[in-house]
């Protein structure tokens, strides 16, 4: 297939020699003025525009302006008459790929247009090979409604920077390591590794020795060889740290020295090491409340941030439950060899009305049980365990319910499945403000909530 180029230059002599010159290598298409080019452009947009900078009308500076505001990806060869340094320069400066100046040697011209065109060749190779890797690494992403397409937006984004530290927040279960994997493999770094460390499972002592890795003899129990550390191990990719919020101070410390400026000690070792990696962090704790507190770097809260991702819960992007639950409906039938094609009305209308508290993991945990439990063809209310009353000692009142304890009871007589689950949220947000003297960032954290959606669940159930 051959590189397209469109040719926008007055002089006549000029469009026929170039046009006649280049016509057996590539397709192109020639104009005499800017105005005339862009219906050509905007119906198929070339590779590469060789474009003289004084023309009658749109000049070619105003000219190229709108070609790289409407198609970025288009490279531009300007031509000149003159070698008016200032006028070159600011072509540059508003993405010109190059110049030639007139008369043009086609030699030279030739030249400029074969590296413009490597350039291009390179960044589609890039491009189909990032894709390859997308399809073959990145897991299945529903992403029906306005709040989640935002996200996956702002992350493609903000993935464009090979080392910008990434810092997600939102509730346990709503996918924040798929969204780490999805800034890994569209970022420039998405054939190096991805490396994940989940922080929370990790005694408080070992962590500095996972992170930054230990020389021989450097504690007791360390391998007699030492070990790399898993920022070593990440080089050139992604470190995914989970639940960074449970890092302890001294880890909180040297992983900030880490972000400054790439550089690390192993444990036991004075021998300095520079690494380049992106680190993304993701935490479903109220890290402003912990700097508060003082168990939170201010400084490392703003070195992970530079970029912040606030996932919605489930309960915000409702849109996405029954697409969701059709997406785990086909991928557990077939793990299970059932014949399951269909979710019953009542079924779904239970899941869109149910409070996710455990988010998209609940209702893939939830789907699961019932493909396992259920006979199929449609996965019913029954077969996922959703018509059954809560177990357990009757505490009362709401107002009384123990926290944190055991789930309060519901009656089976006259059950009905939402009153019952808002009766259960209605109890806990009740009693963790209860906990919590009336602070709504202690009670989220009590709840594993972010101070947003606590506010968001109180305001309806309360």
């Amino acid at each position: 297939m051959k590189f397209s180029l469109v040719l926008i230059d007055d002089e006549k002599m000029i469009r026929d020699g170039i046009g006649m010159a280049l016509a057996s290598e590539y397709d192109i298409r020639t104009f005499a003025a800017a105005e005339e080019a862009f219906d050509a452009i905007s119906a198929v947009p070339p590779d590469l525009v060789l474009l003289d900078i004084e023309l009658p009308g749109m000049s070619g500076i105003e000219a190229l302006t709108r070609i790289k505001e409407l198609y970025p990806e288009v490279l531009v060869i300007m031509i000149t008459a003159n070698e008016d340094i200032k006028t070159v320069i600011s072509a540059m400066k508003l993405g010109a790929y190059d110049y030639v100046l007139k008369p043009i040697v086609m030699g030279g011209l030739k030249v400029a247009i074969h590296n413009a065109l490597e350039t291009i060749r390179l960044r589609k190779e890039v491009r189909l090979l990032q894709e390859s890797h997308l399809k073959e690494n990145l897991p299945f992403f529903i992403a029906q409604s306005n709040e989640i397409q935002e996200v996956m937006e702002f992350i493609t984004r903000a993935a464009e920077s090979p080392d910008a530290p990434i810092l997600i927040l939102g509730e346990t279960g709503t996918g924040k390591e798929l969204i780490a994997r999805a800034i890994h493999y569209r970022s420039p770094n998405f054939k190096g590794p991805f490396l994940t460390l989940n922080c929370a499972a990790i005694p408080k002592d070992l962590i500095e020795s996972e992170l930054f890795g230990y020389e021989k003899g450097a504690f007791s129990g360390a391998e007699s060889s030492g070990k790399r550390g898993l920022i070593e191990e990440s080089a050139d990719g992604t470190l995914f740290l989970d639940e960074v919020g449970d890092l302890s101070p001294q880890a909180q410390a040297k992983l900030l020295r880490f972000l400054e400026d790439g550089e690390f000690y192993r444990v036991g070792s004075t021998q300095k090491r520079h690494i380049r990696t992106r680190i993304v962090s993701a935490t479903n704790k109220d890290l402003a409340g912990m700097m508060e507190e003082g168990s939170f770097r201010h400084d490392l809260y703003f070195r992970l941030g530079v970029v912040t991702v606030h996932i919605p819960s489930l309960n915000e992007r409702r849109k996405d439950i029954i697409p969701l639950a059709q997406h785990f409906l086909v991928l557990y039938s077939n793990k299970y060899h059932k014949k399951f094609n269909k979710i019953s009305n009542e079924a779904r209308k239970a899941l869109e009305e149910h409070v996710w508290v455990g988010n998209v993991r609940e209702l893939r945990n939830l789907i699961e049980r019932g493909v396992l439990i259920g006979k199929g063809p449609e996965l019913k209310l029954e077969d996922m365990g959703m018509n059954m009353p809560c177990k357990g000692r009757d505490k009362g009142a709401a107002g009384n319910a123990s926290f944190p304890g055991e789930d309060p009871v519901i009656p089976a007589e006259g059950f009905d499945l939402m009153k019952a689950i808002e009766e259960y949220e209605r109890r806990y947000i009740r009693a963790a403000l209860k906990y919590a003297e009336g602070n709504e960032s202690k009670a989220a954290r009590l709840l594993r909530m972010n101070n947003c959606t606590f506010r968001y669940q109180r305001k309806k159930i309360l």
